[in-house]
């Protein structure tokens, strides 16, 4: 396939470089809104839990590989504080999604037209 890629022109060749790059890309965002969710529903379902709890209830909470004791209404201000950081990963990423999914759209386009049979016309730059 090398060699043939090497017969295409140089120009199309970057696109089908770019394409490569922006699929690799969208991969990596897809991947990491995926753990954002995934973070994001379990600290949802840790405050609800702590919800069903006492206020006086002994809470321990993660540090490393150790528990540690925690106050009931700091560990929620902590979760509700690393939720809101998770909602505006969440926007961020969606837009960036977004944005990586147009440039795919608009340069396998560019593509299509380079390598139709129709226009086989040289391109010059």
């Amino acid at each position: 396939m090398s060699d043939e890629l090497s017969k295409l022109p140089p120009q199309v060749q970057e696109r089908l470089m770019r394409l490569q790059q922006l699929q690799q890309t969208l991969q990596t965002i897809l991947q990491q809104k995926q753990q954002v969710d995934m973070e994001a529903t379990e600290i949802d379902q840790t405050l609800a839990e702590l919800q069903k709890t006492a206020d006086d209830a002994i809470i321990y909470k993660t540090a490393g590989s150790l528990l540690v004791k925690a106050e009931k209404t700091k560990v929620i201000t902590d979760l509700t504080e690393r939720k809101d950081l998770l909602s505006t990963r969440q926007t961020v990423l969606a837009r960036q999604e977004e944005r990586i999914r147009s440039q795919l759209k608009d340069l396998q386009t560019q593509l299509q037209a380079d390598l139709s049979p129709t226009s086989q016309s040289p391109t010059t730059s």
